[in-house]
Order: C-alpha cells, then sequence, then structure tokens
C-alpha cells in the first residue's frame, strides 16, 4: 500500500519492532541551530541517540513553515528545510536515511537505523499550485497538514476565523491529488468543518498527525469524540499530542490566550523574515510552569483508544514544538514553549 505512514494500522504484526512518532519538530533545529542530531544534545527534545533509547526508530520530521511565510517565500523555506534533512541524510548515513515507502521503513529499521519520514506542516507551502504538490513528493514528501495556525486559500484552520466553510473545490483537488500521489492527508490544525471535508473526499485514511481529546483539554486543535468515531470509520490514525495545553485544562487557558494574542504577521521576506524566524524560534525556547503531567498524556491516550479503538490511536509527540508534561525524563537546558 502506497499509504505507508500509517504503519500503526498497516503492519500491526510489526509493532514491535517499529516506533513510530507521527510528528515532530526536529528539522527547524537542523536549519536553524544548525544542529548535529547525530550527538546527544542538552538542548531539545530530539536527537538520534535519544531516540534509538526510546525505541522511535520512525519518526516523521515536519518542515514546518510558518503562515507569516506567504507564496513563494513558503516554497523556499520548505525547500531550506528539506535540504537542512538531506545534510543529515547525506552525513550520517550509517545513522539515519529517508524512507519512501513502507518497505524502506521495514528495511531501513532492520538495519539499525532511523528511517525518517518529511511530512510538510502547512497547506500553504504549496502556493495553490498542484504542480508543486508534485514537486514536493519527489523530493520525498509523505504526509502534509492541509493547514496550519491560519487558513490558506482553499481551507480553514482551527485557530483562525473561518473564510471557505471548510474545503474549497481547490481544496478537494488537494486532498484527491494527495490521494493519488501517495502523500497522507493529515488534518490535524485544520477547522472541524475541514476535518470532517476532508474525510468525505479521501479515499485513503488520514493522520491526525498530532492532536489530543477536546473532552479532556478544550482547545481547538484537539478533536472531540464524534472526530474520533468518524476518523476511526475512515481508517485513519490519531497520534496524541504531549504539548501541556493540549493535556491539561489549567495550560489550555494558556494555550488559548496565545492563540487569542498571536501578533500581526511581519511584512518581510528573503534573509529578513528568515532572521525573525530565527527570533521567534529563540523567544520560544524559554521555559514555562506547566500543569501536565505524563498522567494526563495517559489519560488522553486511553480516552482516545476507548473512543476511537486501539488500531487508530498512536503517538504524535510534537517534541521540539512544545514543552513537555512535568516528569518526562528529557535531557535539556530549555524547553520550547507550546506555539499554536
Amino acid at each position: 500500500m502506497r499509504l505507508f505512514g500509517l504503519l500503526l494500522l498497516l503492519v500491526p504484526l510489526r509493532a514491535q519492532m517499529i516506533g513510530i512518532d507521527s510528528h515532530i519538530d526536529t528539522a527547524q533545529r537542523v536549519l536553524i541551530e544548525r544542529a548535529n542530531l547525530a550527538e546527544r544534545s542538552p538542548r531539545g527534545h530530539v536527537d538520534l541517540p535519544r531516540l534509538k533509547e526510546g525505541g522511535v526508530n520512525a519518526p516523521f520530521f515536519a518542515l514546518w513553515v510558518p503562515t507569516y511565510y506567504h507564496g513563494s517565500e513558503a516554497i523556499r523555506r520548505t525547500l531550506d528545510l528539506r535540504d537542512a534533512m538531506q545534510r543529515l541524510f547525506d552525513t550520517h548515513p550509517e545513522l539515519i536515511a529517508l524512507a519512501l515507502t513502507a518497505s524502506d521503513v521495514e528495511r531501513i529499521t532492520r538495519s539499525g537505523r532511523i528511517a525518517a519520514i518529511l511530512t510538510l506542516e502547512g497547506g500553504h507551502q504549496i502556493d495553490d499550485d498542484l504542480g508543486v504538490l508534485r514537486v514536493y513528493h519527489q523530493l520525498g514528501i509523505r504526509a502534509m497538514t492541509l493547514t496550519h495556525f491560519r487558513n490558506n486559500n482553499w481551507a480553514d484552520s482551527s485557530t483562525d476565523k473561518p473564510v471557505h466553510n471548510g474545503l474549497t473545490e481547490f481544496g478537494r483537488q488537494v486532498v484527491r491529488e494527495m490521494n493519488r500521489l501517495g502523500i497522507i492527508v493529515d488534518v490535524s490544525h485544520v477547522s472541524d468543518k475541514t476535518f470532517y471535508d476532508a474525510l468525505e473526499v479521501s479515499t485513503k485514511p488520514v493522520l491526525l498527525s498530532h492532536s489530543s481529546c477536546r473532552a479532556l483539554s478544550d482547545v481547538p486543535r484537539n478533536v472531540t469524540d464524534d472526530m474520533l468515531r468518524a476518523l476511526a470509520k475512515n481508517g485513519g490514525v490519531i497520534g496524541i499530542n504531549f504539548g501541556e495545553g493540549f493535556l491539561n485544562p489549567k495550560d489550555a487557558e494558556m494555550l488559548n490566550a496565545d492563540i487569542a494574542a498571536v501578533a500581526n504577521e511581519p511584512s518581510l521576506v528573503g534573509k529578513a523574515l528568515d532572521a525573525y524566524a530565527a527570533q521567534e524560534f529563540e523567544r520560544d525556547l524559554v521555559a514555562r510552569p506547566t500543569a501536565a503531567t505524563i498522567d494526563d498524556a495517559v489519560a488522553h491516550i486511553d480516552h482516545a483508544v476507548k473512543i476511537a479503538g486501539i488500531d487508530h490511536v498512536g503517538i504524535g509527540s510534537d517534541f521540539d514544538g512544545i514543552s513537555s508534561p512535568r516528569g518526562w525524563r528529557i535531557s535539556r537546558k530549555c524547553r520550547p514553549c507550546a506555539r499554536p
């Protein structure tokens, strides 16, 4: 099957050998900080030694581009992230390799290496062009979230005022083309109506790569029980997000306040825009107290399993894009705050 990313669903007999995290933001550190993931680092959540120790040998590396990158600038930033990851693959082929298919994941992990799956985190990164989507597929992209923090021109986001009533007709074409190519349709970050539209259009299982349960923590990025049931009916999988606001109602209040307080987007391009993004990245590395604990994460996993069934629940930690719940043993000097 070309839709290889849902390995928890498609190859359950190998679940003991293939540990999947359906969303980490570590590519940002590779690009901005020139982080050497081959070495254990006191900074950040993820490096290759810690992935191996944790049994996560098939992580989804998100090439996240903030929504203040518009048009060709979003494409340029995506390519910069893709290039940064390629440098990692080329420098350490003995440790990590790009996986394009389910058989690639099995082959690479059997060799003792990390099988890296590359994803996009925001449909604005295709600049409303299916040709760009096809080129991304040729570059090894195998999943894409339809939106990020803001609406794009063809889909509504969960953290923006709806303007499209879900997916536009072009948005439906995007989903169909993703199905045809074998790019997983990721419905984290999308509005509820966009979620249901995507499930209606998609002929393949979809992925909620890094969302949790709204019944336990009421933030727009989380999903309702009805959405979990619809996901299971579709054959899809949710990866539970470990960000504190996604897990605990007290932290959810702070996350909702952060969403409401997001400033206007900068009017910058090129290196100036990249410098702004780097400054924002550093600002997000400020630690703050959290109420969420490991028990909250377990509660979300347990709730999702009860509603959707165990075959439809996995982990989408959002590591290197969140603050961790209390009780995690993660060696680091600072913790990224939960960004919207």
